[in-house]
């Protein structure tokens, strides 16, 4: 069996939330570039120091300033495989806070959202991120619909959900544009 989504999966979803496949596809292709997972087959994350801090409340921020900061930054992103370290470094420390401070696989949703995706624990979820990307895609389905951004969705209104998808500066890296040029494209293969 696949690790990956395939057509009717997106279909699948696509009629769950009442919008068109063009839509999550496009969403999963800003989120992650398309795929949910790298290539040693674990699930995509990013870690965000901020959030890290955030749970923590600052404890590590001298100690580990790489992985507990204060405000938002890229500075210390490492990307790819690469994000597991800092992961890991943050687990040593804390493992609930660090699993909440990183977001997962096609759909790149943060941990501290667990519960709204459906998940008793963020070590369930986490889980679940790992294993394929039918249940990032439940757990995208269960966020969109339980935040009430399955109407921008439907509608195509790209500022609307980036905002509450990525927050309210979604702007900074451009997320509703980037969504609406990859619903374009999209679109045109349907």
């Amino acid at each position: 069996m696949s690790k990956l989504l395939e057509e009717h999966d997106f279909e699948a979803a696509a009629h769950l939330i009442n919008c068109d496949v063009a839509a999550i596809k496009a969403v999963a292709e800003v989120e992650s570039s398309g795929s949910g997972f790298l290539e040693d087959g674990r699930a995509k994350i990013l870690f965000e120091g901020h959030i890290f801090y955030k749970y923590t409340k600052g404890k590590y921020q001298t100690s580990h300033p790489d992985i507990c900061y204060r405000s938002w930054t890229t500075k210390f992103y490492l990307g790819g495989v690469k994000e597991y370290s800092r992961l890991e470094k943050a687990e040593a420390l804390n493992k609930t806070a660090a699993r909440m401070s990183a977001s997962y696989g096609k759909f790149q949703i943060m941990g501290f959202n667990f519960s709204l995706c459906g998940y008793t624990s963020v070590d369930g979820f986490f889980t679940a991120m790992q294993t394929d990307e039918g249940l990032q895609l439940t757990a995208f389905i269960e966020y969109v619909k339980h935040v009430g951004l399955d109407k921008a969705l439907r509608t195509h209104k790209w500022a609307d959900f980036a905002k509450g998808y990525n927050g309210p500066e979604y702007w900074k890296n451009n997320y509703d544009k980037k969504m609406a040029d990859a619903y374009k494209k999209h679109a045109k293969q349907q």
